[in-house]
């Protein structure tokens, strides 16, 4: 494999080619312009290539705007970012003059109409210097095949964001507006509230006896509240929800409303929707556990009340697919705990925990899975906790064990090689045993979820690549959106079938890159629509 390392020198970009050791070999200095003709040269040889740069927003949605598409990279600041914190990476040797600056690198986000943005802090580094620290932290890993892993998906997710930035979700703005306008009422003015909220304010006001209140602000809806005899606290939904009093119902539905106007109304319509397309912005690794962020639009959280304005193009059609059960398949394979796993052949994993005895109900199978991932070990869920661990002691001793090694300040990772932050220092006493036993909480679920996102990057990288193959240039499926353990991609209609068989296959290949022959499955739901939200 040929491999390509690209920095800025000034007002040029310079391409250097590296040998697998790392040695410097042909360099070209090119115009910037030039760049993407460049590059998809490159990559129209028969030897594939991987392009090594520092970051990947700030090189690929330039090529990706000229028409040209990386199949492999290898991002160094997300590179950097996993290696500082694995235990698996010796950091004397990741120091170098500039890892401040590296540690420092923000992530990055597309620019809109330059291949860099001005006074880049990246340009004050040494992307050479640092792919060669990096590759003699993996060459001295005791973990070096799943660290290498690692950073190849998380350098593959990259890519699939800045695509998924490009292409966009097929949005239709008219859909959107319909809904929005029959659940709030005509667009208001700048400023103004829509109808529906209106009447409700007024209907809140009036059961309250409170004509000026400003439910929006949390202090003066909690007066009120107490005011009327109410006993709460707080005004979370939840609380609110308990209550009985004749503004409660209109409270309700005037919060809610209020949050989908502000989420994903108007405002929202103007400014993430363009030529049909939902762009989102994601931030891959954005979360400490490795799973993705987003810097706007909203683009983990899309309702399923506007999921309907999500509609494929004429004559192509949505494949949506999501895992079933992710994270509680995942423990069962990191954990190599041959029952759970049992469970897991069943499409429903709780209800294989149930068709094994472990539990009697689907109820009790969930909850106590949940509590044992999540911290949850009192109560109900508490409960369960001794029949699961007798019946699957791998898996929760796994998630046991992770809680005590946080309880006691240590770093935690995922199956390949991910690092948790490590804790500050503990207030004394009682406070301090509280911290610790969050901390404990944090930790049992960061190995779950990380190893969960990784899981996904691999579904990812593998699936973007079995896409690629099919159709051609004029109609090639592509994925348009992706929600932690959900993919939606976009297809030409008589290719959807072949897409929902690489959907499976890919998340097949992703099981075994991560567990190898350890039998556990990932069963997906898998549906093919004209709207997102047919797919349930």
């Amino acid at each position: 494999m040929e491999r390509v390392l690209l920095r800025r020198g000034g007002d040029a970009v310079e391409a250097v080619d590296l040998t697998a050791d790392g040695v410097v070999g042909r360099r070209d200095r090119l115009d910037p312009a030039a760049l993407a003709g460049y590059v998809a040269e490159r990559e129209g040889v028969a030897a594939p290539v991987r392009w090594i740069w520092d970051d990947t927003t700030r090189w690929y949605p330039g090529l990706l705007t000229a028409g040209v598409r990386v199949e492999r990279c290898s991002d160094l600041r997300l590179g950097h970012a996993i290696l500082r914190r694995s235990p698996f990476a010796a950091q004397d040797l990741l120091a170098g003059e500039d890892t401040p600056g590296w540690d420092a690198l923000p992530p990055g986000a597309p620019p809109e109409t330059a291949l860099f943005p001005l006074a880049d802090p990246a340009d004050l580094l040494d992307p050479l210097a640092e792919h060669r620290r990096q590759q003699a932290v993996l060459a001295a890993s005791p973990q070096r095949d799943r660290l290498a892993l690692l950073l190849a998906a998380e350098s593959s997710g990259a890519l699939v964001a800045a695509e998924l930035a490009h292409t966009g979700l097929p949005w239709r703005a008219d859909v959107h507006e319909r809904l929005l306008t029959g659940l709030l009422g005509p667009r208001p003015v700048a400023g103004g509230r829509p109808a529906v909220l209106e009447r409700l304010l007024a209907e809140v006001r009036a059961a309250f006896g409170a004509p000026t209140l400003n439910p929006d602000s949390p202090g003066e809806l909690l007066r009120v509240l107490q005011h009327a005899g109410l006993p709460v606290a707080d005004t979370r939904s939840w609380t609110l929800e308990q209550l009985v009093h004749p503004g409660i119902p209109a409270l309700l539905e005037y919060r809610r409303l209020s949050r989908l106007l502000a989420a994903n109304g108007w405002a929202w319509l103007d400014t993430w929707v363009r030529d049909g397309r939902f762009r989102a912005v994601f931030v891959p690794g954005g979360v400490v556990t490795g799973r993705w962020a987003s810097s706007g639009g909203g683009a983990l959280s899309v309702p399923t009340v506007v999921r309907p304005a999500a509609v494929a193009d004429e004559g192509w059609r949505f494949v949506v697919a999501d895992v079933a059960q992710l994270e509680p398949r995942v423990l069962a394979g990191m954990s190599g705990d041959g029952a759970m796993a049992e469970a897991a052949r069943a499409a429903d994993l709780y209800a294989g925990m149930v068709a094994a005895g472990a539990v009697a109900t689907r109820a009790d199978a969930k909850l106590g899975i949940l509590g044992a991932m999540y911290g949850g070990t009192r109560g109900e869920s508490g409960r369960m906790m001794p029949r699961l661990a007798r019946r699957y002691p791998r898996a929760i001793g796994l998630v046991e064990e992770a809680a005590r090694a946080g309880e006691r300040g240590e770093v935690v990772h995922t199956l390949l090689g991910r690092g948790s932050p490590r804790p500050g220092s503990w207030p004394p006493h009682e406070e301090g045993d509280r911290a610790r036993r969050a901390w404990g909480r944090f930790t049992r679920n960061f190995v779950v979820q990380g190893t969960g996102a990784e899981w996904a990057l691999c579904w990812l990288a593998d699936l973007r690549n079995r896409l690629w193959r099919l159709g051609d240039a004029g109609a090639r499926p592509h994925l348009a959106f992706f929600l932690h353990d959900e993919v939606v991609v976009h297809t030409p209609e008589h290719l959807a079938g072949e897409v929902a068989d690489a959907v499976r296959a890919a998340a097949s290949t992703a099981g075994r890159l991560l567990f190898g022959g350890f039998p556990v499955d990932f069963p997906l739901d898998v549906a093919v629509v004209c709207s997102w939200a047919d797919a349930g």
